[in-house]
């Protein structure tokens, strides 16, 4: 059963607004749907919405994270094997495909897709036709509505040659690109409303609600983790919280650290970590990989000293990673590394708010 758009797309921002309407207004066609944006900003949602308010709701709604299995298995994922195919395939077994006939398949993390897996599937969809692995021949042809999702810019793995421009263009018909939280933190107090509700509704909790300060604390932060950081925010101060309603000291440690910052005088800032780091870097130039990697992998910094130094960084840099990069004393080839340690660890931040002046800046 897939869930009802206006049950998970809180809020009454002019950004959520404009998604719901166009939602509605695209989910009647049978067009393929690209949906971009951060992660956590809830790309299956609109997905999921995109289904229910189409043709197709009858049917099935078939999620396929395409990140989340390496290129063999992915491919049996999705258009299914024949038995004997490989070790392991005692039978044959459909692929997701074949499983949403008639209804729709979300290609999730689509840009984290091989080129050789990009083939196959721009060749199904010019076709329509499925052939499982182990198999010489087509087994037939399936009505499925493709729905992509991807954090990442495909255009600009277009220029790097790691996405195949035909295919681009074939999932590109429709684009719809969901808003970071923190371009939509008006529809935060909503949010939180619904999902206090949601988690203690799930079992013995106390917790009601929350205070004027921790909602400010909760408006003040950057939320990186977008909608997912707040939902998982929310549940973890359901069971933790031990009264009806929630203060600042229920928070976690980075929010009520930010909220209390911004409540004191200004005075002279004192040095931190990425200080220190940062200095290594730009001053004595260090590279990234000797000074920074090897303390970050042995835990003797977190993630969010590695998220204060890229913020400096970008600062610097004006949102331009390549230049980060450079800064940080890295070889060119070592670009896209940096770029996969920093989504891997979620210590990627997002680079527009830098390029147009208004990046957040640390506390003084």
């Amino acid at each position: 059963m897939t869930r009802n758009v206006s049950a998970e797309l809180i809020g009454a921002s002019p950004q959520i607004l404009a998604l719901v309407e166009e939602i509605h207004r695209v989910a009647r066609s049978d067009a393929k749907v690209l949906i971009t944006g951060e992660s956590g900003v809830g790309k299956e949602l609109v997905a999921r919405a995109v289904h229910s308010q189409s043709s197709r709701a009858h049917r099935l709604f078939v999620p396929v994270n395409c990140a989340g299995l390496p290129e063999t298995l992915l491919e049996s994922e999705l258009f299914g094997h024949v038995k004997g195919s490989f070790t392991g395939a005692y039978r044959d077994k459909p692929g997701k495909l074949e499983l949403a006939d008639s209804g729709t398949v979300f290609l999730d993390e689509i840009g984290e897709m091989t080129l050789r897996m990009q083939g196959l599937l721009l060749r199904f969809l010019e076709t329509g036709e499925l052939q499982k692995v182990g198999s010489d021949a087509s087994v037939g042809r399936v009505n499925v509505r493709v729905v992509a999702a991807t954090n990442r810019d495909l255009r600009e793995l277009i220029g790097l040659g790691q996405f195949r421009e035909d295919l681009f263009y074939r999932l590109n018909v429709i684009h719809l690109v969901v808003p970071p939280l923190r371009d939509r933190k008006g529809d935060i107090p909503a949010m939180v409303a619904h999902s206090l509700k949601l988690f203690a509704g799930r079992g013995d909790y106390v917790v009601e609600s929350i205070d004027a300060a921790s909602m400010d604390a909760l408006l003040e932060y950057r939320w990186p983790g977008n909608v997912r950081e707040l939902e998982n925010v929310i549940e973890r101060l359901v069971v933790t919280c031990r009264k009806q309603t929630a203060t600042p000291d229920d928070l976690p440690h980075e929010i009520r650290h930010r909220h209390d910052a911004s409540q004191r005088p200004r005075r002279e800032r004192r040095r931190t970590i990425a200080d220190d780091l940062y200095k290594r870097l730009v001053e004595d130039r260090e590279s990234f990989w000797t000074a920074v990697y090897p303390l970050y992998m042995q835990r003797e910094i977190t993630r969010s000293n590695i998220r204060d130094l890229v913020d400096k960084g970008l600062q610097h840099a004006r949102g331009n990673y390549k230049i980060v990069a450079q800064l940080f004393n890295m070889e060119s080839s070592d670009y896209k590394k940096f770029l996969n340690f920093l989504r891997k660890h979620e210590c990627q931040l997002p680079f527009r708010e830098y390029r147009d002046g208004s990046a957040s800046r640390q506390a003084s």
